[in-house]
């Protein structure tokens, strides 16, 4: 065999092999995915005013979960690698995402949203609306206390899909 097949025969082997190792972590991964989404727990609106799925590693999200509590409301936490997979099972919009996704009833609460207006939220019951979210992390929100605080808005997700102001702050 010449050197040039002989190359030729290894790289073309290497490249199978390749393909068989990428196809087997892409499977891996796939696997993994399914069974990280199967590990976001459940849990039932009705064991708590409200739950929370945030990542260990969030110190602002602690805080806004303890203003909560400090407000009265019973408040479970939920610790995920990754909050995403949850923002896709309860209908948060990307564009509306934050660091920490809550449940409220049957509802998703997105972001650093004033204990006021998650109450508000359980009270009223608005029909036409699927979450409300402070998008990103401003400034003098919730858990994001700063001496220069910004004004911002906390909007609403509506069932057929269109963002509306709910409240400014």
């Amino acid at each position: 065999m010449s050197r040039k097949h002989k190359l030729k025969s290894s790289t073309s082997h290497q490249r199978k092999t390749h393909r068989a190792l990428m196809t087997g972590i892409g499977g891996l991964a796939a696997a993994a995915a399914v069974v990280l989404w199967l590990a976001v727990p459940t849990t039932s609106a009705e064991a708590a005013d409200v739950i929370v799925y945030k990542t260990s590693t969030c110190g602002c999200c602690k805080k806004w979960v303890a203003l909560l509590r400090e407000d009265g409301l019973e408040v479970n936490v939920v610790t995920v690698p990754n909050t995403q997979p949850v923002q896709s099972r309860v209908g948060v919009p990307r564009n509306l995402g934050s660091c920490h996704t809550a449940v409220v009833g049957d509802y998703w609460v997105e972001g650093h949203v004033p204990v006021d207006l998650v109450k508000r939220l359980r009270e009223e019951k608005p029909a036409d609306i699927s979450g409300i979210a402070v998008p990103g992390m401003p400034a003098g929100s919730p858990g994001m206390e700063s001496p220069n605080p910004v004004r911002y808005d906390v909007l609403a997700y509506t069932k057929d899909g269109k963002t509306t102001v709910y409240a400014k702050r």
